[in-house]
């Protein structure tokens, strides 16, 4: 399947266009930025088309059975509905827009066209990650929580100059990683409460469908000594972690990679982690935006 990537940022480069130089399931043959000179520089770097700018956008598509995307959420909100529209197979990135309204226009093309979709939730990729899950499902634990402390202005890190990033804080960032996950290991989140603290420090509580209740803090303004990732359940069985996460993110991109391939080829629409689930856990973070501005007021 061909694939092309929009995108010519560090993720992209590092995770999105390494993974897909390196997975036989795809063909990476063409990349699309808003920059030209990011786009031919990682067209050069990769051996594949460089396009860019809106113009040349339709041109990109036309060569392509499948985009995977790595820009701002809200840049890819309207570039994937286009691609959608185009018929092109969607790998996503987390999360799949800034508002509920966009995602869910984007999950109504999806719908419309037919295509799959797949959306980059990382740990949801980690083989030891889906174990746990599996075995902790329907398990009787009543409850959970998560924390998730990055530093992603720290000096040095990658992400340090991102706009989105710095605009829309850790609910935006590593909320939907919390999302997936809790909601993978307790069941739906039927209602949310949120408050915001000191920067982008926020916490949820979460009710879920079977009765578990669980609950988040999340920063990615964090001192580089206190950033950590955790989650854990507990029930009548005592308390079960979620195994350490895999720290190789491109192997876990060919994981989504090669799931969204045999979904398409098998006309198969949907996906554990799709973007109606996608935009689901959208309609979660813009619920929990309101809420904590809310109560800034």
């Amino acid at each position: 399947m061909k694939f092309g990537l929009v995108g010519t940022g560090y993720w992209a480069r590092v995770t999105q266009a390494a993974a897909l130089a390196s997975e036989p399931a795809a063909e990476f043959t063409a990349v699309w930025g808003r920059s030209a000179d990011k786009a031919a520089a990682l067209g050069l770097q990769f051996g594949v088309k460089p396009y860019a700018a809106r113009a040349q956008y339709a041109d990109f598509l036309d060569h392509v059975d499948a985009v995977a995307f790595s820009v701002p959420p809200d840049v890819q909100a309207e570039l994937a509905a286009t691609a959608a529209a185009a018929g092109r197979h969607l790998l996503l990135e987390k999360p799949v827009a800034t508002s509920a309204a966009a995602a869910g226009r984007l999950a109504g093309e999806v719908e419309q066209t037919g295509v799959s979709s797949v959306v980059f939730f990382t740990a949801r990729f980690d083989p030891a990650v889906r174990e746990w899950l599996a075995e902790v499902q329907d398990a009787g634990f009543l409850g959970g929580w998560g924390r998730w402390f990055g530093s992603a202005f720290s000096p040095g890190s990658p992400f340090a100059s991102s706009p989105w990033r710095r605009e829309k804080g850790a609910l935006w960032d590593v909320g939907p990683h919390a999302l997936a996950l809790l909601t993978g290991a307790l069941g739906p989140v039927t209602a949310l409460t949120a408050d915001g603290g000191a920067g982008d420090l926020v916490h949820l509580v979460l009710h879920h469908s079977q009765g578990a209740t669980s609950t988040a803090s999340l920063t990615i303004g964090a001192p580089e000594r206190a950033a950590h990732t955790e989650l854990s359940l507990w029930g009548p069985a005592g308390l079960s972690p979620m195994p350490a996460l895999a720290d190789d993110p491109v192997a876990l991109y060919r994981v989504a990679l090669r799931e969204l391939v045999a979904g398409a080829e098998a006309g198969r629409r949907s996906h554990p982690c799709d973007v109606r689930f996608g935009a689901g856990v959208v309609k979660l973070l813009a619920e929990a935006e309101r809420q904590i501005a809310a109560r800034r007021d």
